[in-house]
This record gives structure tokens, sequence and C-alpha cells, in this order.
């Protein structure tokens, strides 16, 4: 099944700016990535993907491609989904942020470890009788 994170992101992207707003996304600081690191804080790093602040703009399903000056050095910017954290508008602070995927899979198993081993502990209970629903006319 495919991620709707590169769906969301992009129709906020395309909602900042018919609105006239600013996007901007964030993302995990990642020396692999060749990230100016420098800029980071908190372990992440936010970018201005504004049309304006970036040429080249690609958000494709696997990755959003840029290329951006960063301390008058050209750079071209490769950012796999994964490392994405959210985007919003700048001038209102919307948006939307992600959950990290390795959480949401790790959310995923211990649900159904624990679906498992509440089949495996319980032990077998007698079906509940219930009660016919009783309905009255009201005039």
């Amino acid at each position: 099944m495919n991620s709707t994170k590169p769906y969301l992101l992009r129709s906020i992207y395309d909602w900042c700016l018919d609105s006239g707003f600013t996007p901007f996304i964030t993302v995990t600081a990642n020396q692999d990535l060749g990230l100016p690191v420098e800029s980071a804080k908190n372990g992440e790093i936010i970018f201005n993907i504004g049309q304006n602040a970036v040429q080249n703009l690609v958000i494709d399903n696997d990755i959003i491609y840029f290329e951006a000056r960063f301390n008058g050095v050209s750079r071209k910017i490769e950012l796999p989904m994964e490392v994405v954290k959210g985007i919003f508008a700048k001038e209102v602070k919307q948006g939307i942020a992600f959950q990290e995927e390795l959480e949401l899979d790790v959310d995923l198993k211990e649900t159904k470890l624990e679906k498992n081993a509440s089949k495996t502990n319980t032990p077998s209970r007698s079906p509940r009788k219930t009660r016919k629903p009783k309905l009255r006319v009201v005039k």
C-alpha cells in the first residue's frame, strides 16, 4: 500500500501557494544525506521550499528533491520521505506533522502482539446473554 505522506505533502504545498503562504518542511537532521547540518536545531532542519527559495522542486512518492543556496553555496538536496517530519505555512503556522514511520511500525507490531497474547491467555468465556430491545410507540 502506498504511503499517504507524499500526497499530503503535495496538497499542503499547493494550499500554501494558492493562499500566498510560504511552505516550510521539517526534516530529521542526518549527516549521511549531505544536509546542511550546521542549520540543525534539536535534531531537525527546517527548509523553506517556496518558489522563491528553491529551484527544480520535485515532490515524488519516494523523495523530495530541490536545489537551494545555503550561505551562498548552491546545493542539491535529496530527501527520502522517511526523514520528512511535517509541512506547514510559515505565516499562519498551519500544516501537518507526520508520525515517524518506525514508531508507527512498532506501535502496529505491539498492537498485533497484544491481540495475539490476549487471545491465547484469556480463558474461554460463555457467551453473554443479551436482552431483547424494548420499543414502545410514543404519540
